[in-house]
């Protein structure tokens, strides 16, 4: 690991509890007052604070999609959550039989999380993910949190071309090269249904595009 990516590496370890970037770190409050601290809203680089990630309608169960929707904060399907309370190792994953070896191999040092679904703040132990193992315009959808590999998200650091946005890898990931991350691939203000997807990281690991970084931000948003 290059001297930049050990500094990035401990940029995103460091984060606040539940935040995905380092200088988007989620401290407090939620979508909703009733989510709480514990809540955290996902947003597109390339899009902005405007559009979270959001659970298709508010339904809690598997297979409905999550898609970018205006942020509101009095949208609980906008209610997510890490349910470490924070970033943790992708070994520690791997230790709960969660992520396979070659991702432990390949990723066991940098940050990873679980984002679950809790409306007005209460669990369902349905996690944003993949139904299967992931590739190319997947889209994502919720799933048992206990589901190994697709419900782990990574926050690939050594793919980061800076300390703000990050891409998200999917643990089921089997392209180390060019692995499966999120991507918001249309404009959500003018899409009718803009489903977030995986596609196989371009230009990293110093020029992956925006539609492909993510951040988090903090408080209830308006």
């Amino acid at each position: 690991m290059s001297v930049k990516q050990k500094v990035l590496a401990a940029a995103a370890t460091l984060t606040l509890a539940g935040g995905l970037s380092a200088a988007g770190a989620v401290t407090a409050s939620a979508a909703t007052p009733q989510c709480g601290s514990g809540c955290i809203q996902i947003f597109s680089a390339k899009y902005g604070t405007n559009f979270i990630e959001t659970v298709f309608l508010g339904i809690p169960a598997p297979g409905v999609p999550t898609e970018l929707h205006r942020a509101s904060s009095t949208n609980p399907a906008e209610d997510l959550i890490v349910p470490t309370g924070k970033p943790v190792l992708v070994s520690d994953f791997y230790a709960d039989h969660l992520v396979s070896a070659a991702v432990e191999n390949h990723y066991g040092g940098e940050p990873a999380v679980q984002v679950e679904y809790a409306p007005y703040g209460k669990p369902t132990g349905l996690c944003a993910a993949l139904a299967t193992t992931a590739y190319q315009n997947e889209g994502l959808s919720l799933e048992p949190c206990s589901t190994p590999g697709t419900t782990v998200w990574i926050i690939d650091v050594q793919d980061s071309p800076g300390t703000t946005y990050f891409p998200l890898v999917n643990g089921s990931t089997t392209d180390f090269a060019h692995p499966f991350g999120m991507v918001m691939p249309v404009n959500p203000a003018c899409a009718l249904f803009p489903r977030i997807l995986v596609q196989h990281l371009i230009g990293n690991p110093t020029d992956v595009p925006a539609d492909q970084l993510w951040g988090s931000t903090t408080g209830v948003v308006s």
